[in-house]
């Protein structure tokens, strides 16, 4: 007895030491890390996460703009590969979207048409339209305006088209794995702007792609200094009243005091809604005969700015798979919004997994898989 108390003091002593120590070197968002994770039965970040977090009402209009049901709604099943696949990386929704009506969805799980996940970085490519519009609306003059002027602390050779772009040559260490590292200290801690106001440009501004989601918000940011308004009005206001969203959406925040959006992640929506970014950029902006984004910001947006970074353009990944110009929007646990405009053509996958790329892989496996089992699903159906 007496050395199991001896034991359990030791135990209690270390974890106190350990606790000081945290908290001293500023590493106190690791308990709400924990809290938002580990003791919730999870081990990272999940698509269900958002309730564990302040966030911030995107409202929806008073009336939803419901899309259409295509003649061969749900006629043809999937494939048995993309059945396989989305049971092993455990899908949410998949959706397929032909000629401006939904061809095709399915739910798993307990999931269903207004079910809230996490769309992860696909939210970047939505903080690029933010900025598109904001430079329509006037509020910032071009892709070529200095950080500077919102932020002069950063230098005058760092433009906003860097940020959207990925090339800001920022210290930004983009880490997921690293609990200690900035990523993980962006999710769980409570000061976002005060995190991304201690970087530094190290490396020259638009010269290169480097992937950093410190860019992003950075860039959100700046959209809110420049039209004075949070993300999620301005978001609402712009894109999701306008697009006839069905549902209200919630964009996580750092923290109620703060109230910055993480902007470069994190909006619960659904499939449906996620689905209408696709169809907007597929129609170059225009939304109902309505020009709500600048076509020609669209194009450059779904272009890649780096010869050697073919990849990604301003804010969409973008892929040549099957000889088709393709982009789409992506997050970390396989969220897709792929777009293949010269067959009309927009796919949703929402879920918990995705199959992991190679370091010197472009695009994740999957991404591949999705776009092949919906060819052989629009094949069969034309074939019958």
């Amino acid at each position: 007895m007496i050395r199991f108390l001896k034991i359990s003091g030791t135990v209690i002593f270390v974890l106190l030491i350990a606790v000081i120590i945290l908290i001293i070197f500023d590493f106190g968002y690791i308990f709400r890390g924990m809290q938002a994770t580990y003791f919730q039965g999870e081990k990272t970040a999940f698509i269900d996460d958002y309730p564990h977090f302040e966030n911030r009402l995107i409202e929806a209009g008073t009336e939803a703009d419901m899309w259409p049901e295509h003649s061969n709604y749900n006629t043809v099943t999937p494939t048995d590969d993309l059945a396989e696949l989305n049971e092993e990386l455990e899908t949410a929704a998949f959706l397929i979207i032909k000629n401006d009506s939904i061809w095709f969805e399915e739910y798993y799980q307990e999931y269903g048409p207004d079910s809230k996940t996490n769309s992860f970085s696909m939210a970047k490519s939505i903080v690029s339209a933010l900025l598109g519009k904001a430079i329509q609306d006037g509020y910032i003059t071009s892709l070529d305006q200095p950080v500077s002027d919102f932020f002069p602390q950063f230098k005058e050779e760092l433009k906003v088209g860097d940020l959207v772009s990925m090339a800001s040559g920022l210290n930004w260490n983009e880490n997921y794995y690293n609990p200690f590292g900035m990523t993980a200290r962006a999710y769980f801690d409570e000061n976002i702007r005060e995190l991304i106001l201690r970087l530094q440009v190290t490396d020259t501004p638009g010269e290169s792609f480097k992937y950093l989601s410190g860019n992003t918000i950075l860039l959100g940011m700046v959209i809110e200094e420049a039209t004075g308004e949070n993300l999620s009005e301005y978001l609402s206001k712009s894109f999701w009243k306008p697009l006839g969203m069905q549902e209200d959406a919630f964009w996580q925040l750092d923290s109620e005091e703060s109230g910055m959006e993480k902007a470069y992640c994190c909006i619960a929506s659904n499939a449906r809604d996620f689905a209408r970014f696709g169809k907007l950029y597929k129609d170059k902006g225009k939304w109902n005969g309505q020009q709500l984004l600048d076509s020609e910001f669209v194009a450059r947006s779904t272009e890649p700015r780096f010869h050697d970074s073919p990849q990604y353009g301003y804010g969409f990944w973008l892929s040549d798979y099957k000889e088709k110009d393709i982009f789409y929007m992506r997050g970390i646990r396989g969220q897709y919004v792929i777009v293949i405009p010269e067959d009309d053509l927009v796919i949703v996958r929402l879920g918990e997994n995705l199959i992991k790329k190679d370091e010197d892989e472009e695009h994740a496996p999957d991404f591949y898989k999705y776009i092949d089992e919906t060819y052989k699903m629009l094949n069969d159906a034309a074939n019958n």
